[in-house]
């Protein structure tokens, strides 16, 4: 018996075909190599579809474009603006820097956009890279509903129900307001101002308007927390201890 030869015949095998575990194996890997070559896509709009729904509901940025709450904020800021601060029956109060919808108090005519540039801006706002709204504002809260707000008493200071108010975060140089004025605030709305006096167009502006210069509570968007950007003007917005003694309105308030 030639072994040799048989030997030989035995190993001139063909090679195995793939079985269905290699295929199987071999279209997971493509499948996972497809996935890899889109995930930062999809990373990337999961991303911008969670920040988009952070700034809708709960925090937003916003970025100062002018110097009238100088120099609180200046031009350029960018401030994190707290939707939940008033929420759940909370109202803001005296001090605080809000940003709100001035649509029917501080404007009264309808703001014509290009659809296609609305949308970009409005993105560009979410994430605090663009201006938002021409109808946004942000402004210090000076009365509330139901206060009797005054300018100015005999050493030019604001009233409030009576009790002068010592503003410490006026820009240096500027006077509570060369305007003078005597509302009693409306049940549900905001008497407010700016800190740059001199350079601020708020509540004294708009006197003879409907609502008479003053603000409904529900159109406030959020109170300005922080400045988050640049860096070195990181630091938080807490509420003014200037109103600390501001005594209760004499009559029924919102």
């Amino acid at each position: 018996m030639d072994t040799d030869a048989t030997l030989t015949e035995r190993d001139r095998t063909p090679d195995p075909d793939e079985g269905p575990e290699r295929r199987s194996r071999s279209a997971r890997f493509r499948a996972l190599v497809g996935q890899l070559r889109y995930r930062p896509v999809t990373l990337f709009a999961l991303c911008l579809a969670f920040l988009f729904v952070l700034s809708t509901f709960v925090a937003q940025p916003f970025l100062i474009p002018s110097t009238s709450m100088e120099n609180t904020l200046r031009v350029g800021d960018r401030i994190l603006v707290n939707k939940l601060a008033y929420t759940f029956g909370a109202t803001p109060h005296r001090g605080d820097v809000i940003v709100f919808d001035g649509t029917g108090s501080f404007v009264h005519r309808e703001q014509g956009e290009n659809p296609v540039t609305g949308l970009l801006r409005k993105a560009g706002a979410a994430l605090g890279l663009a201006r938002s709204d021409d109808t946004d504002y942000v402004k210090r809260v000076i009365g509330v509903g139901g206060d009797h707000v005054t300018c100015c008493d005999k050493r030019g200071r604001i009233d409030v129900n009576g009790e002068p108010v010592t503003e410490g975060y006026l820009h240096p140089g500027d006077a509570p307001s060369a305007v003078p004025f005597d509302i009693v605030v409306p049940a549900g709305r905001l008497w407010v101002m700016g800190d740059h006096r001199a350079r601020s167009s708020d509540s004294r502006d708009h006197l003879g308007e409907p609502g008479g210069g003053t603000v409904p509570v529900d159109k406030v968007i959020g109170r300005a927390d922080l400045i988050t950007w640049p860096l070195s003007r990181w630091t938080t917005l807490g509420s003014s201890g200037a109103f600390a003694r501001i005594p209760a309105p004499a009559g029924p308030h919102g």
